[in-house]
């Protein structure tokens, strides 16, 4: 039994065998029911519509039945043990995937489930975004290890996914933002140590300079407060003059929900080289993958 938490769980090899099987279950050349008579419950402690809704047609397509579980449905949400939770569905269910407001929360579950966990998110990483964003500029732009990624703005659970996904698919990684706002200073060491080629920046149009990808996501999430977050982020919007920048056949990414007008513009986000949407589906071709290779005794 393995469980899907991080990236650096896995090998490069492995994941890319993900890739691999996501491309095909897309392409409708495949069709298996890896999860026919299994049941993968799903608890939400933040609210989700791509992760809600490509998690349940997913494990629908894959022969599942998918149980939604808001915390407000379970006894976690008046106090109850995490572990004893993840015993006590371990009895019933198949896999549960989580969307956590705490990652110490997906860690405890996974420590004492006796199935698999996937991690929906949690405030410090965004894993199955990563695929689907690693499956879109395949599809885009081509091999991984040719990229030039530049994300801008708050070293969030996202960009920390991108710093993992960057040790472990070998692209040219740019973190762009203020030093106050940058991903852990010990998960990029460990990224380096790995041999990921990230640079820290604070120029966003040097940042933008040759890129193939320009990403970005909400500057303010769910449950941060403001403060001055907007005016220290601002130089960090995505816009056309950044664009104009990257390489020619550059794509933006952004991982959605979008606030235009704030982290990107909207002739950006609505424009012929944005690739949000792909992304978007691509959430659950991934995920598919994700969950028939967690289900797989070989894998």
């Amino acid at each position: 039994m393995r469980h899907f938490l991080e990236l650096r769980d896995f090998d490069a090899e492995r994941l890319t065998a993900i890739l691999d099987m996501a491309a095909a279950l897309k392409s409708g050349a495949d069709a298996p029911k890896p999860l026919a008579g299994k049941t993968v419950g799903m608890i939400f402690e933040k609210p989700s519509t791509r992760t809600r809704v490509s998690f349940e047609v997913g494990i629908t397509q894959l022969g599942g039945t998918a149980l939604m579980l808001s915390s407000s449905d379970l006894q976690i949400g008046r106090g109850e043990e995490i572990s004893d939770t993840a015993k006590v569905l371990s009895r019933y269910l198949d896999a549960i995937m989580i969307r956590a407001l705490s990652h110490k929360t997906l860690t405890e579950l996974a420590e004492n489930a006796t199935i698999p966990v996937i991690n929906g998110l949690t405030d410090l990483s965004h894993p199955c975004q990563l695929m689907a964003d690693m499956q879109t500029i395949r599809e885009r732009l081509g091999p991984l290890e040719n990229q030039i990624v530049t994300w801008f703005g708050d070293g969030n659970n996202v960009a920390n996914s991108w710093i993992e996904a960057a040790a472990l698919f070998g692209f040219e990684l740019r973190l762009a933002g203020p030093e106050a706002y940058h991903s852990p200073a010990e998960l990029i060491a460990w990224a380096r140590k790995k041999g990921a080629n990230i640079l820290l920046m604070e120029d966003s149009e040097e940042a933008a300079r040759n890129a193939t990808v320009l990403v970005t996501d909400v500057w303010i999430s769910m449950g941060d407060e403001e403060g001055t977050r907007v005016a220290d982020l601002h130089p960090y919007q995505v816009n056309q003059n950044l664009m104009s920048r990257a390489a020619p056949d550059a794509i933006f990414m952004h991982c959605l929900p979008a606030i235009r007008g704030m982290e990107v513009t909207a002739d950006v986000i609505d424009g012929p080289q944005s690739a949000v949407f792909d992304e978007a589906e691509n959430r659950l071709h991934a995920q598919k993958a994700i969950l028939a290779c967690l289900f797989d005794k070989n894998f």
